[in-house]
């Protein structure tokens, strides 16, 4: 879900007059103790993440306190959506029975006594209902805020541990685990409901997917076909710390003008194939992240990836901010002008498809879509 505080290597930060050009379009800040000193010393704008009902006022709060730099995210990750209920008054032993134990009236014995160790740390579910009129309240305060963070994850095993309270970063990462996930129908579920709120009410969404690479592919287009283009492509959709292959990639950029990737340090480093990915992605398609948990590390750890995609890419680091008094053409662009273009697309949404002309070896984009030859 997110990178844990560690110590990191030290890069040389821009100037302010750079960093604040910046978003930081997938993070978690308030899994740690966050001061008024640090939320107010953030020199860039970041999007903070919500992933459970013990976070979800942590981010509003957040939010209500830094307006100008702090744009919240409300939502259920995959990791905690077996805690919600598709069935209004099912007992949390029938609830967790359909999801764990679905359909085998004659399990091993070892797995119902994983079962039932595990059944003692799980809290008593919350039907889907009130989850969607909670997401619904949030969203409607902020008309700026987005639905993030929600997804799918194939490979997260359910631990024995009880639900932890905020700051979540200060508990003991060792966790014992069970041998069940959650299963992907529910997942599905409780993810599309989240995405038909965000469609209904216009907002753009940050999505998890972790060895779901073809489910996330067939969702998006499933989203399309079931909302219409027109509403579907008025929201924008980031695949946060994406680790789709390039090839992936440029299927779902293809096929669908409205979604983005957006890459993080702490997460895509792990494999080289992130730069491939970088590579093949279409220049105004890209957003940078950390995906990080500690606010004070948060510039760092998003300018790390920053000159990653400037190297990967070749442009241009910027060393200080002249777009204001020069007119610099785009191709001139530096790696943060651009990125912020980027942003600036993906906030506005209302994405307009490809247009083809007569010579169909030709394209004409939207001029809101148009690459600028970057």
């Amino acid at each position: 879900m997110c990178g844990q505080a560690s110590a990191i290597e030290t890069t040389v930060l821009p100037p302010l007059s750079v960093l604040e050009h910046i978003t930081d379009v997938h993070c978690h800040p308030t899994d740690s103790r966050i001061s008024a000193e640090d939320a107010k010393n953030l020199p860039m704008r970041i999007c903070a993440m919500a992933t459970r009902s013990s976070d979800q006022d942590l981010v509003r709060d957040l939010a209500n306190a830094n307006p100008e730099k702090v744009i919240p995210c409300f939502g259920y990750h995959p990791w905690f959506t077996h805690w919600i209920s598709l069935s209004p008054g099912i007992s949390k032993e029938d609830h967790y029975k359909t999801l764990f134990l679905e359909k085998d009236s004659e399990a091993k014995p070892d797995t119902v006594e994983a079962f039932n160790k595990l059944l003692q740390y799980l809290p008593e579910p919350t039907p889907l209902d009130a989850i969607l009129t909670e997401l619904r309240q949030n969203l409607s305060e902020f008309p700026n805020a987005m639905l993030g963070e929600v997804g799918l994850d194939r490979a997260c095993r359910v631990p024995y541990i009880a639900p932890s309270p905020p700051p979540y970063a200060e508990h003991d990462n060792r966790r014992d685990l069970s041998p069940f996930t959650i299963p992907l129908p529910h997942q599905l579920i409780v993810l599309e409901a989240q995405l038909d709120v965000a469609v209904e009410m216009g907002r753009n969404v940050s999505c998890h997917s972790v060895k779901s690479q073809q489910a996330t592919a067939d969702l998006l287009i499933r989203m399309k076909t079931k909302h219409g283009r027109e509403a579907w492509e008025a929201i924008s959709v980031d695949l946060h710390s994406c680790g789709f292959s390039a090839q992936s990639w440029l299927d779902v950029e293809r096929k669908h003008v409205n979604v983005y990737l957006s890459l993080s340090t702490v997460i895509n480093s792990r494999s080289p194939a992130h730069k491939d990915l970088i590579a093949s992605c279409a220049p105004h398609r890209i957003l940078v992240e950390s995906d990080f948990n500690n606010i004070r590390d948060l510039p760092q750890q998003t300018w790390e990836m920053v000159r990653t995609i400037a190297e990967v890419k070749k442009w241009k680091v910027e060393e200080d901010w002249l777009y204001a008094e020069q007119h610099i053409a785009s191709e001139d662009w530096g790696v943060v002008k651009r990125l912020e273009d980027n942003w600036n697309r993906f906030q506005k949404a209302k994405h307009t498809p490809i247009k083809r002309n007569r010579d169909r070896r030709k394209l004409t984009l939207d001029s809101d879509e148009s690459d600028s030859e970057l």
